[in-house]
């Protein structure tokens, strides 16, 4: 069944590349993916006093110095405080631990036990990549084990610059001797490498944030335009769940913005929460999708719709942005500043 998948999916994404080389030439993809046109008349921003965007200073964007990068070509096996660094997407393996789940429903099987490794993803390879639990497989003793799922577990699509923070879960047999994680690194050439899992171990590795504002980024107040749409940022400001089961974890807060969407092309529009991602002080966030009236909408030509996306973030963040895909083709980007 497995490789049923890989054989349709190698054949929709030649398809797709196919597709994108026909529409490659547009001299579209040169221009910017918005410019702003006006502002919106009255804005209900949150109180200006929680945060001055004037404060933010540029700081080094890149990793601490302490980090080490393992980046030999023939390199297939590695342990806690390596990296794996392929076509400019590094992938730090940063602690490993026998995991002990405090929730009653989710329990090992009577013999076995969970586990947990913990990574770290820096894109710098000039393009989108995504990195995802579904790319890791774990094997005991040589047999395959299940994986299991938790609130922190590795997903993030990271543009240009991003990082992301998370973690994987399997089930393996107590007592098991030789345990191996395979990250899928290219599915088209099969190409992986494997995490070796070695107990409770940290590698100490500290990484610093990225608190620099995107020059490119939007405010509330802007109106901007897409070669499709016309989008008003009405709003930003922090969400307040009155519902005791959807309340942000430990040291996090929820957070939202408000666009009204207009459809200004000569064809039907779709737009969706789902087209965006958060970034708090330039990590990957999760969304929160527990607000009544988050933006999804089809809009014919001409028709109009609001609507807010939200994520979850760390309570201390200095810089929140939510970025927005205009074009899956060209990658483009849309960026709002929570501020």
């Amino acid at each position: 069944m497995k490789k049923s998948r890989k054989i349709l999916s190698v054949l929709l994404c030649i398809c797709l590349f196919a597709a994108f080389a026909m529409g490659s030439g547009s001299s579209d993809d040169k221009k910017p993916a918005a410019n702003k046109v006006g502002e919106v008349t009255s804005t209900d921003s949150k109180d200006d006093s929680s945060k001055d965007t004037t404060d933010v200073k540029d700081e080094d964007t890149s990793k601490d110095s302490s980090t080490k990068k393992d980046t030999v070509d023939d390199k297939t096996e590695y342990r806690v405080g390596e990296t794996v660094s392929y076509k400019g997407l590094d992938i730090v393996f940063t602690d490993s631990c026998y995991y002990t789940s405090d929730n009653e429903f989710l329990q090992p099987n009577e013999g076995n036990t969970f586990i947990r490794l913990y990574f770290h993803v820096d894109n710098q390879s000039g393009s989108d990549k995504t990195v995802s639990v579904f790319d890791f497989n774990c094997y005991a003793d040589g047999y395959e084990c299940e994986a299991t799922y938790f609130d922190d577990d590795i997903s993030a699509s990271l543009s240009n610059g991003r990082t992301g923070d998370g973690a994987v879960y399997f089930e393996i047999p107590e007592g098991a001797s030789e345990v191996e994680i395979e990250y899928d690194l290219d599915w088209l050439s099969d190409k992986k490498v494997k995490f070796i899992f070695e107990g409770d171990k940290s590698s100490g590795l500290v990484f610093e944030n990225t608190t620099t504002v995107s020059a490119d980024a939007f405010h509330v107040g802007d109106i901007v335009e897409t070669k499709d749409l016309k989008i008003s940022f009405l709003k930003a400001a922090e969400y307040e769940s009155d519902n005791m089961f959807l309340q942000p974890n430990d040291g996090m807060k929820y957070v939202y913005i408000e666009l009204e969407v207009e459809n200004i092309s000569d064809s039907d529009k779709n737009i969706s929460y789902f087209s965006f991602n958060c970034f708090a002080d330039g990590k990957s966030c999760d969304g929160f999708y527990g607000m009544d009236d988050l933006l999804s909408a089809d809009l014919s030509a001409g028709r109009k719709a609001k609507g807010t996306i939200a994520a979850e973030v760390p309570a201390d963040a200095q810089t929140i942005e939510f970025e927005y895909e205009d074009n899956f083709w060209t990658e483009s980007k849309v960026i709002f500043l929570y501020e």
